[in-house]
């Protein structure tokens, strides 16, 4: 998956998370709310891991940079 893609299933699993716990709590269930938790942070994981490979990316680009400019 590209970075943009985790980023995008990201925000979307925290926001379908977190409407999954106000319904949780609107209509007192815990297991809803819980639910919601976990994906809530399903999802800030997966930005986390489109951030990390956006971070790689541009460092490789930087590094060929560098080594193209000194050839």
């Amino acid at each position: 998956m590209s970075s943009t893609t985790d980023k995008i299933k990201g925000t979307t699993n925290e926001a379908v998370g977190k409407a999954k716990q106000g319904i949780g709590e609107a209509t007192g269930s815990e297991r809803m709310e819980g639910e919601g938790a976990m994906q809530e942070a399903k999802g800030k994981g997966q930005k986390a891991v489109g951030d990390a490979k956006n971070a790689a990316k541009d460092a490789a680009n930087r590094a060929a940079a560098k080594v193209n400019k000194n050839l």
